[in-house]
């Protein structure tokens, strides 16, 4: 035991006197089965289902010394098959999910830098994204401003694909060439509470691409709004507007997301939850450039709109936006929780048949979702769900495929998390 600790600590590269420190080190192995048939987008005709397994395997090494902590999560994510069993190699490898330094200035003060999660609120605009196997997380430097009553966060990020020698294009998909942010929360109250999010994301374009005239250029978009949560009693209620401007590859941004849910503990053990969002979207007969579809950056996204993904979950950006209302109910008993979320999707704007000149039904679909989990034991819990969704005519004509086939899925994980190693003195 005394080699494993000195193995732990001379990982990490810590070499100081002696004082106040804690070692702990946390594994987890989380495989999900999933049957897709229909995840995501309508099948075409013809086409049938599939059935995978994926699996994430962590490891998370976290040191506290004083006024300093360090955090290191490596993970590995995989298709169960896709290497031979004689592979030399792993198709994935290992990746950095988190390798971060925080140093605590004083009680209330912090800053820390390197590849780190940044989640904020119920993860509408930056969240953890705990869901997918490789999570999410961002190279950054925040500094942090915590006390009683008040937290503030800012922060940014500057990233590049290579140690490169001259300018160079950043290639990386889906990701801003530099970012900031600063969030504000407030409990006004035991009941009150709300925060304020503003972000600024760069992200590269290039101008007159295979011309002489080639300039790569960054554009500008901001991500702001207040989240409000109020709790009393048996009331929960939570409210957030967000609006986008700027500009995204040369075109100006206009765009606005809006969402109300109000929940009800109707006893100890069952929860009613009422719930509306508005992401704004832009109809096929707007002749304008302005983007005005919302784009909800780096949020949680499967948490929100179903979980079928068929909305902004690597999709359906620079669309019709969306109109959802749902109902959630929850029930929870001994070590069992059970969830129902019939959700009622619309589009935001206008759907036109422009050849036809034929203006849709903004009715997209009615899409139920049911979900279990079970704490099996300590460090181990299965989790899982039944979906399916009943698509409209205007389903097929926004997202293609076949709504008169069954389209539905179904999942099935098991999250084994135990802290395997502990050491403190």
């Amino acid at each position: 035991m005394k080699k494993l600790k000195l193995i732990l600590i001379l990982i990490l590269g810590l070499s100081f006197e002696i004082q106040a420190q804690e070692l702990d080190v946390n594994l987890q192995i989380r495989p999900r089965f999933e049957y897709r048939n229909g995840f995501k987008q309508p099948l075409n005709y013809g086409q049938e289902g599939t059935s995978q397994i994926s699996q994430r395997s962590r490891l998370s090494i976290n040191y506290k010394q004083e006024d300093f902590i360090v955090k290191l999560t490596l993970q590995n994510t995989r298709t169960w098959g896709d290497v031979s069993t004689i592979a030399p190699a792993d198709k994935n490898g290992v990746a950095v999910f988190e390798a971060w330094a925080q140093y605590n200035f004083t009680e209330k003060w912090s800053t820390r830098m390197g590849r780190q999660v940044l989640s904020y609120d119920n993860q509408r605009i930056l969240g953890g994204l705990d869901w997918a196997q490789q999570g999410q997380s961002h190279d950054a430097l925040t500094v942090s401003y915590h006390d009683e009553t008040q937290k503030l966060d800012f922060g940014g990020a500057y990233n590049s694909d290579a140690e490169n020698l001259v300018q160079t294009a950043y290639t990386v998909p889906n990701m801003y060439k530099n970012m900031q942010y600063a969030w504000y929360h407030k409990n006004f109250s035991e009941n009150l509470g709300a925060s304020f999010l503003v972000m600024n994301t760069g992200y590269e374009f290039t101008r007159n691409p295979n011309t002489p005239e080639n300039k790569i250029l960054v554009n500008y978009k901001q991500t702001f709004g207040p989240y409000v949560t109020y709790k009393k009693d048996k009331l929960d209620t939570s409210f957030w507007l967000y609006g986008q401007t700027g500009k995204s590859n040369d075109k100006q941004v206009s765009a606005w997301n809006a969402a109300a849910n109000l929940g009800y503990n109707v006893t100890n053990a069952f929860k009613i939850d009422l719930g509306y969002e508005f992401l704004s979207g832009k109809s096929s007969n707007d002749g304008s450039t302005v983007i005005k579809s919302f784009n909800p950056l780096f949020g949680t996204n499967h948490g929100f709109n179903g979980y079928m993904d068929y909305f902004y979950v690597g999709n359906y950006n620079n669309s019709y936006g969306l109109q959802d209302a749902f109902i959630k109910l929850n029930y929870n008993v001994n070590k069992w929780q059970f969830a129902l979320i019939p959700h009622v999707f619309l589009t935001a704007a206008d759907v036109v048949n422009v050849p036809l000149n034929k203006k849709l039904d903004s009715y997209l679909g009615t899409e139920i979702d049911a979900t279990f989990g079970y704490n099996f034991k300590k460090n181990i819990t299965v989790t899982g769900g039944y979906s399916q969704m009943f698509g409209s005519k205007t389903m097929e004509f926004v997202k293609g495929g076949d709504t008169s086939h069954t389209n539905n899925w179904a999942w099935l994980m098991i999250s084994v998390d135990p802290k395997i190693f502990s050491w403190k003195k």
